[in-house]
C-alpha cells in the first residue's frame, strides 16, 4: 500500500469494532501458530508521519491481527481433524505415469512394453538353435540337408524340449548353439509318441534354464510372447501376440512319411511364427514357457500354433529321471462332443467323449483289439463323461486329461451307455508308436 503525500485529499474507511469470535479465542489457546507461517513485517522508516496517516496505521495492524487470529483458527480446525497429519494420497501407475488416486494403496498396472522385454531378457538365454543333418527317408541317396529348429533348456543339466519334425530324420551330429554362442554335440533322447515333441539332451551343467508356466489357465486374449531361430538366421528373435484361441487341431504332413498327422489340443496365438522358429518357447506376461511353437497355417498370415506345455511337462520329467518317454493309452477312438456335434451325431448329450463314429474308409476298429479299453469293457457307442471325477468336456477333453496320467495307473471313467450311467475302471497301456488314438 503507498502512503499518501500530505497534500492528498484522501477519505477512510474504519469499520466499528467487532467482538472478537468465541472459536477464535479457543483456537488461540489451543495451539500457537508456527512462526515460519507469518513472515515479519518490515518496520517502518523513523521519520515523522503525517498526522492523517495513524487511521492508516491503525488499520494494517488490524488487518494483520485479523490474519493472524484466523489462520490460528484454520491450524486449530485442521490440526482437530487430523487433516495436517494425513498420509499423502497412493498412486495409481499407469504406463508408466503416476496419477493421484484416493485409494489407500497403490495400484500399479503392468506396461505391456516393460513385460515384453522382462519376459524376452529372462527367457532368451534358455532359448537355443538346433541345427541338423537330415536325409530324406522318401530317398534315401538324395544328398543331405541342413535343417533348421529352436529349441528350449528347461532344466539346467542339458535337457532341452524342442519339436519331433526339427529332429527327425537327423544322421550324425545334431548341433545345440546357446544365445551367448556356445555351441554343443546334442543327441536325441526320446520321441513322443502323442504329439510332434523330442527330447535333446547336450553334456553340459550349470545351463540357463527358462521357467515352465501352466497351460491349462490361459484364456484368449492373454499376452503370447514368441522365441526363435527364424529362418535358422535371425537367432532369439521376439514377437508378440495374443493367445488367439485354445484347443485348436490341425492337420500336417509328415515329412519323413510323407503321410498326414493329426495334432491335438493346440494354442492359437497371431504372435508371428516362421520356419526355424518351431521348437522354440511361447511365453506369456510372466516370462513363463506355456507353450513349444511348432506350426504355422501355410495359407494365412498371423495364426500359428503350439503345443501346451502341460503336454509336454509328462514327457520332460521322464526324461530327466532317465525313464523311456511313454504315453498313457486307452485305445479308443473318439468324437469329442459339443452342441454342433451333439446335433450331427445325434446324441443325447453334447459334451464327453463319444466312442464313434466308425469311420468305413479307414476299416480301423473303435477299440483296439488287446487294448486297456477292451479289457475293462468299453464298448462302440459309449459316452465317457468324467475321468476320476472330471468332466469330460471342451474345456477339458478326454486326451488332455489322459496326459497328465502314466501307463500302469489306473483310473475311473464315468459311462453314459444307452441312457445308463456306469462306472469302469481301465488300465493303462503304454501308447504304441504306431497308435493313432489314444
Amino acid at each position: 500500500m503507498t502512503e499518501p503525500r500530505p497534500d492528498d485529499t484522501v477519505s477512510y474507511y474504519s469499520p466499528p469494532p467487532e467482538p472478537r469470535p468465541t472459536w477464535s479465542q479457543d483456537a488461540w489457546n489451543a495451539a500457537a501458530t508456527p512462526s515460519q507461517w507469518i513472515e515479519p513485517y518490515p518496520p517502518r522508516p523513523s521519520q515523522p508521519a503525517p498526522a492523517r496517516s495513524s487511521g492508516i496505521a491503525l488499520v494494517v495492524v488490524a488487518a494483520l491481527l485479523s490474519a493472524a487470529l484466523a489462520s490460528a483458527g484454520t491450524y486449530a480446525a485442521l490440526d482437530v481433524s487430523g487433516a495436517i497429519n494425513a498420509p499423502a494420497p497412493a498412486a495409481a501407475v499407469t504406463g508408466g505415469t503416476a496419477a493421484a488416486s484416493s485409494s489407500p494403496q497403490q495400484v500399479v498396472t503392468i506396461n505391456e512394453q516393460s513385460a515384453i522385454v522382462q519376459a524376452a531378457q529372462s527367457v532368451s538365454p534358455a532359448v537355443v538353435t538346433i541345427s541338423t543333418q537330415q536325409v530324406s527317408s522318401l530317398d534315401p541317396f538324395s544328398v543331405p540337408a541342413t535343417g533348421v529348429g529352436s529349441g528350449i533348456i528347461y532344466n539346467p543339466n542339458g535337457w532341452i524340449v524342442t519339436n519331433h519334425h526339427v529332429v527327425a530324420g537327423a544322421t550324425g551330429t545334431i548341433q545345440v548353439q546357446l544365445k551367448d554362442g556356445r555351441t554343443f554335440d546334442g543327441t536325441v533322447y526320446g520321441i513322443d509318441t502323442l504329439t510332434d515333441l523330442a527330447i535333446v539332451k547336450i553334456n553340459a551343467t550349470g545351463l540357463p534354464a527358462a521357467k515352465i508356466g501352466d497351460s491349462s489357465s490361459l484364456e484368449p486374449g492373454q499376452l503370447a510372447i514368441a522365441i526363435g531361430s527364424p529362418l535358422g538366421t535371425f537367432t532369439n528373435s521376439v514377437t508378440s501376440g495374443i493367445i488367439s484361441a485354445l484347443g485348436r487341431q490341425i492337420t500336417v504332413t509328415d515329412d519323413q512319411t510323407g503321410q498326414p498327422v493329426t495334432l491335438h489340443n493346440l494354442i492359437q496365438t497371431d504372435a508371428a511364427i516362421n520356419p526355424g522358429n518351431s521348437g522354440g518357447a511361447l511365453v506369456n506376461a510372466d516370462g513363463q514357457v506355456i507353450g513349444i511353437n511348432t506350426a504355422t497355417a501355410s495359407t494365412a498370415q498371423g495364426i500359428g500354433f503350439a503345443i501346451p506345455i502341460n503336454i509336454a511337462r509328462p514327457i520332460m520329467n521322464q526324461a530327466v529321471k532317465g525313464e523311456k518317454l511313454s504315453r498313457p493309452w486307452i485305445g479308443i477312438r473318439f468324437t469329442s462332443l459339443d452342441p454342433q456335434m451333439q446335433q450331427q451325431l445325434k446324441t443325447p448329450i453334447d459334451y464327453g467323449a463319444y466312442i464313434g463314429p466308425a469311420d468305413a474308409t479307414s476299416g480301423q476298429p473303435l477299440i483296439e483289439p488287446g487294448s486297456p479299453a477292451e479289457t475293462a469293457g468299453l464298448k462302440a457307442g459309449d459316452i465317457i463323461t468324467a475321468l476320476n471325477g472330471q468332466r469330460v468336456d471342451s474345456a477339458h477333453p478326454l486326451d488332455m486329461l489322459l496326459v497328465t496320467y502314466s501307463p500302469g495307473d489306473t483310473i475311473t471313467l464315468n459311462v453314459l451307455r444307452n441312457g445308463q450311467q456306469l462306472t469302469i475302471k481301465v488300465t493303462l497301456g503304454t501308447r504304441p508308436a504306431s497308435a493313432a488314438q489314444q
